[in-house]
């Protein structure tokens, strides 16, 4: 990913997308790289015309959460619950044990 931003900082700044600048990219930064993919990119990218697959790319949309958000009286709610819930699996656990020994 981080050859993509190279290049797309190059496009940004209207400078040649090539081995030498990419790779200046990546020594500023001090960010380790591999010669052979900037080769790659840096010949991948002559063929491709960026403001055109810029426009091209489809937006991300993020869909609105539907569910509503805890409030706080919510929250005292469930713990309640779980109370309740632990008791009823306290008397059942004592019932059963007394039918074992009685």
């Amino acid at each position: 990913m981080e050859y993509v931003y190279a290049g797309l900082l190059l496009h940004y700044a209207k400078k040649e997308i090539n081995e030498e600048n990419l790779e200046k990219i990546f020594k500023a930064i001090g960010a380790e790289y591999d010669i052979n993919r900037i080769k790659m990119y840096a010949a991948a990218l002559k063929e491709i015309n960026i403001d055109e697959a810029i426009k091209a790319a489809s937006p991300i949309t993020v869909a609105p959460t539907t569910a509503p958000a805890a409030t706080p009286t919510t929250a005292k709610e469930e713990k309640k619950e779980e109370k309740k819930e632990e008791k009823v699996s306290e008397e059942e656990l004592a019932a059963g044990l007394s039918s074992l020994f009685g």
